[in-house]
């Protein structure tokens, strides 16, 4: 079990990408607002030195364990080694195979720091799957792969669920990181249900919603129009939701999705569940594109990231903004106090 004292572990991302440099640029601002809790970074101390001096960061970085991260936050970014002590030679903007092992490597030592609870909390910086992809990886995706690494031995692993997260809104997606054409076979009722349950929890337990309110976006146009285009929403959807509804969750739904993220619709509810992958990333990432937060609930830990990717093509340049990072660690380490006081 994490305690919520503990620093928070930062994986190293791909390392090409903006992830090393938002974690240096996060460091500056740490004071910033309402300032930023001690974190760590996993990764290589030279490495990330190096993108310091490359972008004339003046960053000091201290090669320190977990154990004194905390101590020496307020004077230098704190960089955890590899556990293997691979090192890292990256080039901004150049992504590369030759990275996977210590981008995996990263996520892997820090989801077993945090289960050990020296790590209070997990935030992610951004992969690129296809990177991984080539030299085997065999995880629909990020959020996939925390679940696999989540799972006790011998167990299955748990429901992943990904909650894209903003003072404005929040959504989740209840299928993924998949084709559309593959919705309709995916979406079952049961999957439905399972995915608003731990919807429904992890907002009483850790985001302090003592009686959380979930919409649900219909598939089809105008929520199918009782079966005239699409019978998913009246054979699945309508379904789910009566079964959720005798359960005790306050979820209404399925609703349309054209008319689900207006302002005066917002109000009426906590979290909006859609069927697909862009219709809740397409509104959340309209109205808070630089402090979205992706959390991903239903792990036994707290996990969250940045609501973007690798950027690349920006990599190196000076124009990254760190602002989701930052939303991250703070929605990370309050999760993670709001979390040990649930004892969830």
């Amino acid at each position: 079990m994490s305690s919520p004292h503990a620093p928070i572990a930062l994986t190293l991302g791909d390392p090409a990408g903006i992830g090393p440099e938002l974690a240096l640029l996060a460091w500056r601002l740490r004071d910033a607002g309402p300032g930023l809790p001690p974190f760590f970074l996993i990764g290589d101390p030279g490495f990330i030195e190096r993108r310091a001096s490359e972008m004339n960061l003046q960053v000091p970085v201290a090669d320190v364990g977990p154990d004194l991260a905390e101590e020496v936050f307020p004077r230098a970014l704190p960089v955890m080694s590899l556990p293997s002590g691979m090192r890292v030679d990256a080039v901004a903007g150049r992504p590369d195979t030759a990275h996977a092992g210590a981008i995996l490597e990263s996520i892997t030592a820090g989801v077993d720091l945090v289960r050990a609870g020296t790590a209070s909390a997990l935030v992610t910086n951004p992969i690129a799957k296809y990177v991984l992809t080539e030299v085997g990886f065999a995880h629909p995706g990020h959020t996939e792969f925390l679940a696999h690494l989540a799972a006790d031995p011998g167990a299955a692993p748990p429901l992943p669920v990904m909650m894209l997260w903003s003072e404005s809104l929040a959504v989740v997606p209840v299928t993924i990181h998949v084709a559309l054409r593959r919705v309709p076979e995916l979406l079952t009722q049961d999957l439905v249900v399972r995915t608003a349950r731990i919807v429904a929890h992890d907002l009483r337990h850790r985001f302090g919603l003592a009686h959380p309110r979930l919409v649900l976006s219909g598939l089809n146009p105008h929520a199918g129009e009782n079966g005239t285009m699409g019978h998913e929403d009246r054979d699945v959807l309508e379904p789910a939701v009566m079964q959720l509804q005798n359960e005790g969750i306050d979820i209404r739904g399925p609703l349309p999705a054209d008319t689900l993220f207006h302002e005066r619709a917002r109000a009426g509810y906590d979290v909006a569940l859609t069927p697909t992958h862009d219709q809740a990333l397409i509104p959340i990432k309209t109205i808070a594109f630089d402090e979205g937060v992706n959390v991903t609930l239903g792990l036994p830990f707290i996990r969250t990231s940045p609501d973007h990717g690798t950027a690349f093509d920006i990599a190196g340049k000076g124009i990254a903004r760190p602002d989701s990072l930052m939303a991250a660690l703070r929605l990370a380490a309050r999760l993670a106090t709001r979390a040990a006081k649930a004892g969830a």
